[in-house]
């Protein structure tokens, strides 16, 4: 009893009671600490390939990120399902519903990671050549594709997880497994690329084997738990009640990342027709936001485990205090980071590559994307509230329609009337502020109906 306590001291975050802010960065520095050396994984490989192998290797393994998040995006959404659960159990102290949601997760990202295995092998070249991807690249796009599927189950367990874990306001022990697989990845990638020339397939194999590490990391540190959230492999089940509430929070925001990744797999096969430099830049410029995005997430992050919890115990006056604290946090956040990286973004792309073409089209694409990305930002957080008190399909529908339908007739319309790249990569700061317009609506009318069904103060689930 003595250990469980002090293993529930060390690591979880009680988000019901006390001091909101404190709380919130407690949860969110580890968790975008996390997220960055996640990064790093893709950031490694591109940029080793970027220096030793040139240009082209650096745009295969760019040309494979959108069609990677779109294959991959639905099965990592059940993650946000797993997320919101054990956060709304925990907060309503159901160890059962806990133990049961746990092993049902560990058991679907298993699985789930052996059928996108086989997909990613199979789809990886008609897929690639259907985005048009050019001849000097797509041999490397599909090998790179194929060898990097094949850790597909250590990414989906790593990421279910550690769904566990945030769901209880522990992100500490993410970053330090992250951490040990990062330093794994930057070591085989210099060892694969530099010393027995690999090149693509090498920073594929690096990445392959640095997630299975970080699953088995995960899984480690969730059977050596003495909490309600203990993971047991003789325990390891589906339980179909479990299974159906998890798909119907997880499959709707699955579904608006696989259409978010759709309508980029469109601009990343308009962007292919402007050559291997341009793509080569927009990689470099896309792998630097994503640090900002990652930074900015967290507070998504944040805004669905802290909702959820106090969702569980029906405390919406504290779930409108998280919602405005996290708009707050992640615009300073966006602007901060997003204006300065692309005022450094000159010294920032020669990291990558020293090209002249490709920095100035990376420059391009960060004036357009980064400096405004945190609209983004605060789109993402009202979605994370709408998830959190379980209105998922919602949140879903209104991506689909704003941030994707809207990207998508941008494309056939204002893009195909004008087909320049700063007409391209302005649809996404023009769709992030109106999906963000009617996100924040939306939240608005469900608070008022739920206060209205459960009350307006703190009630005991």
């Amino acid at each position: 009893m003595r250990k469980q306590k002090s293993d529930r001291k060390s690591y979880e975050i009680d988000m019901c009671n006390g001091p909101l802010l404190s709380k919130i960065l407690l949860f969110s520095i580890p968790l975008m600490l996390s997220g960055m050396l996640q990064l790093l994984f893709n950031a490694a490989d591109i940029v080793v390939v970027g220096n030793f192998t040139g240009h082209q290797a650096m745009a295969a393994v760019g040309a494979t990120s959108s069609l990677i998040n779109l294959l991959v995006n639905l099965f990592v959404g059940l993650s946000v399902g797993v997320n919101v659960m054990i956060a709304k159990y925990y907060g309503a102290r159901q160890e059962r519903e806990i133990q049961a949601t746990v092993h049902t997760a560990v058991l679907v990202a298993i699985l789930a990671g052996a059928v996108l295995t086989v997909i990613g092998i199979v789809a990886a070249h008609p897929m690639l050549e259907l985005m048009g991807t050019p001849d000097d690249v797509i041999a490397d796009s599909v090998l790179y594709m194929r060898i990097y599927f094949c850790g597909m189950i250590g990414t989906l367990v790593y990421n279910f997880g550690g769904a566990v874990l945030r769901g209880v306001g522990d992100t500490r022990r993410p970053l330090f497994i992250l951490f040990a697989a990062g330093v794994v990845n930057v070591i085989l990638n210099l060892v694969f690329v530099i010393g027995f020339h690999l090149g693509v397939a090498g920073v594929a194999i690096a990445t392959a084997v640095s997630q299975f590490m970080s699953a088995g990391l995960i899984l480690y540190c969730l059977a050596n738990s003495y909490s309600s959230y203990r993971f047991q492999w003789r325990q390891l089940g589906i339980d179909w009640k479990k299974l159906k509430e998890m798909a119907g929070i997880g499959v709707p925001a699955g579904m608006q990342g696989m259409l978010f990744s759709i309508s980029n797999v469109l601009i990343q096969s308009s962007l292919n027709t402007f050559g291997s430099i341009a793509m080569a830049g927009n990689t470099a410029a896309s792998n630097i936001e994503g640090f900002v995005y990652t930074a900015m997430n967290t507070f998504h992050q944040s805004a669905l485990s802290f909702t959820s919890q106090n969702f569980g115990s029906y405390n919406f006056k504290r779930i409108k205090k998280v919602m405005w604290l996290c708009l707050g946090l992640v615009t300073g956040t966006g602007l901060v980071l997003g204006v300065g990286a692309y005022l450094a973004g000159g010294v920032l792309l020669r990291i990558y590559n020293s090209d002249p073409e490709v920095i100035s089209y990376g420059l391009l694409r960060m004036s357009l994307v980064c400096a405004p990305y945190f609209l983004c930002g605060i789109m993402d957080v009202m979605s994370g509230c709408l998830r959190g008190v379980g209105h998922s399909v919602l949140a879903m529908v209104v991506s689909m329609l704003g941030a994707c339908g809207l990207r998508i007739l941008w494309i056939y319309t204002v893009f195909a009337v004008s087909p320049s790249l700063e007409v391209l990569f302005l649809s996404y700061p023009v769709t992030w502020a109106i999906t963000f317009a009617v996100h924040f609506i939306c939240f608005g009318v469900v608070l008022r109906r739920l206060e209205r069904a459960y009350g307006s103060g703190r009630v005991t689930a």
